[in-house]
């Protein structure tokens, strides 16, 4: 029980730090992706992939 609660705070981490980095390279663009539980529980549970959907909506509302 322990090791899963430790795995899915590394994965929170890993997210935050993936959606922080993405925002740093993106700036310049004028493409800001919001840090909040939906961000951050969408790119914890997807990956990577979800990252892109995410990216991938923020163009599609614009």
């Amino acid at each position: 029980m322990i090791k899963k609660i430790i795995s899915l705070v590394k994965k929170f981490i890993f997210a935050f730090l993936l959606l922080y980095g993405l925002n740093l390279c993106i700036n310049s663009l004028n493409v800001i992706i919001p840090i909040n539980v939906f961000t951050l529980g969408t790119v914890t549970f997807l990956g990577v992939p979800g990252l892109v959907s995410l990216v991938a909506m923020f163009f599609m509302t614009k």
